[in-house]
């Protein structure tokens, strides 16, 4: 078997104690079913948590299992704020380290902040759900997929959909035990002879550009395009590190690179966006440009097939591409996050 999978989850709740096993009872059978949507076979799966006792709540890891920084378990973060998960439970890392170890698994499905802490040194797992990375903790570069625990799942229906097409990403990301990310080319701070170089080579040739605004206030900051998923381009309009936020050196300069910008809108090739209906009125209105050609919505297309789940371009990417959670990235809070 090649694609093996880990789930780890955090603590027993009381039939997990009862049972002395993992991801049993209500949530478990839950789980069961999630995977089988997924296409995973449970019974191929290792299941284990990290804390192998019972803990009632979230609110008994703060107040049973966490102390001061002086009382932490060696080279791991706080769990939450200033508080560190104590020294004297090291040895449940040591055994779910051991697991890990002799399992091999391609991927680590991290259900839940525990299992996010222990493995990558986070948590809040709202925040990071659904992209990969590599475990700097407990089992150093196994390859980690985090997402909710199915506990959570069965106290808050609304996040089902989300698991399962994590859990299908699982399934996708077992095949292979290696960190892949695909290989893109982004043009940013380019020149003007860089924008029409870019319309030249990949622009007029395309089938469909894929288009995408950020604004603050009523003034657009930038916006790019893309002819496909291997490279792109960035036309900013400000620039937090100039004087004045000006991009462009001057106004005529600034002019060109909007006639390049409306040039592109304008052409007959269909157009991309996410949340469309945003961008072409926020465009129309702050720059008069007419958009010709906007055809699909990323946004209304997985409306069309998850229409419980949420839409944001953040959420889709991690839905649906292998990129790690660059959302998070962004020191400017500038900008509309759409």
């Amino acid at each position: 078997m090649t694609n093996r999978i880990a789930l780890v989850g955090g603590f027993w709740g009381h039939e997990e104690n009862a049972a002395r096993s993992p991801f049993v009872g209500y949530s478990g059978r839950e789980l069961t079913r999630m995977l089988e949507d997924a296409g995973i076979d449970r019974n191929e799966c290792l299941l284990t948590n990290v804390f192998n006792f019972f803990l009632d709540s979230e609110k008994s890891v703060l107040e049973e299992l966490c102390g001061e920084e002086d009382e932490a378990i060696e080279g791991y973060p706080p769990y939450e704020g200033k508080k560190y998960i104590r020294s004297e439970y090291d040895g449940e890392l040591a055994r779910l380290r051991e697991e890990l170890t002799s399992y091999r698994p391609n991927i680590i499905v991290a259900c839940g902040n525990q299992a996010l802490w222990a493995l990558c040194g986070k948590t809040k797992i709202t925040k990071y759900r659904g992209t990969t990375e590599l475990a700097s903790l407990t089992a150093p570069s196994r390859k980690v997929l985090p997402t909710y625990n199915p506990a959570a799942v069965t106290r808050n229906w609304d996040l089902r959909p989300t698991m399962v097409m994590d859990l299908q990403k699982a399934e996708r990301q077992s095949h292979f035990p290696e960190l892949r990310r695909p290989h893109r080319e982004i043009w940013i701070e380019p020149s003007i002879e860089d924008l029409y170089d870019f319309q030249r080579r990949f622009l007029r040739i395309a089938r469909r550009i894929s288009c995408d605004i950020e604004t603050s206030g009523n003034q657009v900051l930038c916006i790019g395009f893309a002819p496909d998923s291997r490279v792109g381009i960035v036309v900013p309009f400000y620039d937090r590190r100039k004087k004045g936020g000006r991009y462009w050196p001057d106004a005529a300069t600034e002019r060109m690179a909007w006639d390049f910008v409306k040039d592109v809108l304008q052409c007959p090739i269909p157009k991309l966006f996410q949340n469309g209906l945003y961008d072409l009125t926020f465009i129309l209105r702050a720059t008069g440009i007419v958009t010709k050609g906007a055809g699909d919505d990323t946004m209304l297309l997985h409306h069309s097939l998850q229409p419980e789940s949420l839409k944001s371009l953040g959420y889709l990417g991690s839905i649906y591409c292998d990129e790690d959670a660059w959302k998070h990235y962004r020191s400017d809070t500038i900008g509309a996050d759409k």
